[in-house]
């Protein structure tokens, strides 16, 4: 997400595209940052708990009022008004990007959407476990950032999404669907998440969604910003990174897991989308000796 930059950016990891924000870290005032105000397209996920206090987000033109214990996340790609910070209000808010997202050790559906629920209520034990992660997060993050390793910043988002994962599907009353497009589109990641190693071509998702593939290009352009085919490889090599740096899998055998029947071929497209090569994701081995 763009923002004004300013002292505040110290609250942004140097190797990691995440950033903390909270009352000890808060944005700056909204007369500052009028123009901040106004609907922008959303460039990373977003999540913000309410620990105490009411505020109000306005995502997708539509209104998420949250209180205490409520959680709001957004991700990439939609739109995204910031309202003007409210009086008492006690916070934590994360942002971080897809490539952060693709060093993690696992997946979380609840990112993907399925419900169409961008709320999250926890309950009392849930919302103080979430609380003193975000607060772990924000020392690491915003006071201790030049001491801490990545892994430890990667351990603990990971236990903060696989906490909201969890709450996520707890909750099953699923919120209106906004439009059909909508509801294609979470329909499109679903398939995309669960055949991803089959690499199904698009005209084959299209069949499955019950779309013509121009339909399907412009609802996934619409809400991803970027084709289907795109989409698609984007997530392959998001996948492909994650498994590269959590398994002792080899490269070869990799592109085989991914549907990929030239090893070479993957290694190209890999290069071509990340801008590195598949080896330079490979855990790092200790050669001291020790």
């Amino acid at each position: 997400m763009q923002e004004q930059k300013g002292k505040n950016e110290d609250s942004q990891h140097d190797e990691l595209g995440i950033k903390i924000r909270s009352n000890d870290n808060p944005y700056l005032p909204a007369d500052i940052q009028k123009k901040l105000l106004q609907p922008r397209r959303l460039s990373s996920y977003f999540i913000v708990l309410i620990e105490s206090g009411s505020i109000t987000y306005n995502i997708d033109s539509q209104d998420f009022t949250l209180t205490d214990g409520h959680l709001l996340f957004a991700m990439p790609n939609q739109f995204f008004t910031l309202p003007a910070k409210t009086d008492d209000l006690k916070y934590f808010k994360v942002l971080f990007d897809e490539n952060t997202l693709a060093l993690l050790p696992q997946q979380y559906p609840f990112l993907v959407n399925p419900l169409n629920a961008q709320t999250i209520a926890l309950d009392n034990a849930a919302k103080e476990r979430v609380i003193k992660v975000f607060g772990i997060l924000n020392q690491i993050l915003y006071v201790d950032r030049h001491e801490t390793d990545t892994e430890i910043i990667l351990a603990y988002l990971n236990s903060l999404l696989s906490e909201l994962n969890s709450a996520y599907f707890k909750n099953k009353e699923s919120a209106n669907i906004l439009n059909a497009n909508l509801s294609k589109f979470i329909e499109f990641k679903l398939v995309v998440e669960t055949h991803l190693a089959e690499q199904p071509s698009i005209n084959a998702i299209a069949e499955k969604l019950a779309l013509t593939t121009n339909s399907l290009y412009r609802i996934v352009k619409e809400y991803a910003g970027t084709s289907p085919k795109d989409y698609f490889i984007n997530r392959l090599m998001a996948e492909a990174q994650r498994k590269l740096r959590y398994s002792n899998t080899s490269i070869k055998e990799l592109a085989y897991e991914l549907g990929f029947n030239d090893p070479d071929y993957f290694s190209r497209l890999f290069k071509k989308s990340t801008g590195k090569s598949a080896s330079e994701f490979l855990p790092r081995q200790d050669l001291s000796g020790k």
